[in-house]
């Protein structure tokens, strides 16, 4: 029988910044073809994962590992198995759609041939091809977002990770991404996705993961979580840190409030 290994594997996973602890001895294991939504409050570390995973920052102790790689210390070869959308497009404004990923085509060192044949497939896919000659900076911010997917997709990477992908969109635009990401997740794509919007959370991911304070507060199948339930699983899993948030806030207006 063979072992199938984890394309993503966290042991004792800790992140701080001087003497706060942004993520505390998180284990994660993510699996082939695994769409993962992370869910949390502001400061439950969702970003800060991915960014680790990603190579952008270095963990303060514990180990990740990529498709067998480590980092830090094979950050290179991490690095060629991951793709990544985040709050920046990372595109040119002066290029053309399709002048991006002929650019970023050659930073992958992918081969000349089946090259543009590979871009004309993606831009499909994003739904750009009516858009493909037109400068970037002419795009809506969701047609940049799309265009960004299709930057990363570009090198056929092991895992996606997307930070936020939905910020700045309107409905049609987030109705279009949730096409794209499911699309992409049927196709057997490994995907990591941060974001605060619950019902498309739990309608793109096959699994989900809520993060509070650093750990992991719930990790469950998204079909497992039953219609409308999710907001009230969340509220459960996160109730201790908005308890605190309140606290703080009571102690902050009290302390203003008293007389000098």
């Amino acid at each position: 029988m063979t072992e199938t290994r984890p394309v993503v594997a966290i042991r004792g996973l800790v992140k701080a910044y001087g003497f706060m602890p942004v993520l505390r001895q998180l284990d994660l294991d993510v699996m082939h073809g695994e769409c993962v939504a992370l869910l949390g409050p502001n400061g439950s570390g969702k970003s800060t994962l991915l960014k680790l995973i990603a190579g952008l920052t270095k963990p303060t102790a514990g180990t990740i590992e990529v498709g067998g790689w480590q980092m830090p210390q094979e950050a290179h070869a991490v690095r060629a198995q991951l793709g990544m959308v985040s709050h920046q497009s990372l595109l040119y404004g002066n290029l053309t759609a399709r002048e991006n990923l002929r650019f970023f085509a050659r930073l992958y060192n992918l081969p000349r041939q089946g090259r543009d044949a590979r871009i004309s497939d993606l831009l499909e896919q994003v739904g750009l091809t009516r858009r493909a000659e037109s400068l970037v900076r002419t795009f809506s911010r969701g047609m940049q977002q799309r265009l960004s997917i299709a930057r990363a997709l570009l090198p056929q990477p092991h895992v996606l990770l997307f930070d936020e992908p939905y910020s700045g969109l309107d409905q049609d635009a987030a109705a279009m991404l949730d096409e794209i990401l499911i699309q992409t997740h049927r196709d057997g794509q490994t995907m990591l996705i941060s974001t605060h919007l619950l019902e498309r959370a739990q309608h793109t991911a096959s699994r989900v993961i809520i993060l509070n304070r650093g750990r992991i507060a719930l990790d469950t199948p998204a079909d497992a979580i039953p219609p409308n339930q999710l907001a009230i699983q969340y509220a459960a899993a996160t109730s201790d840190a908005q308890q605190a948030s309140t606290n703080t806030n009571t102690e902050s207006t009290s302390q203003t409030e008293q007389p000098a």
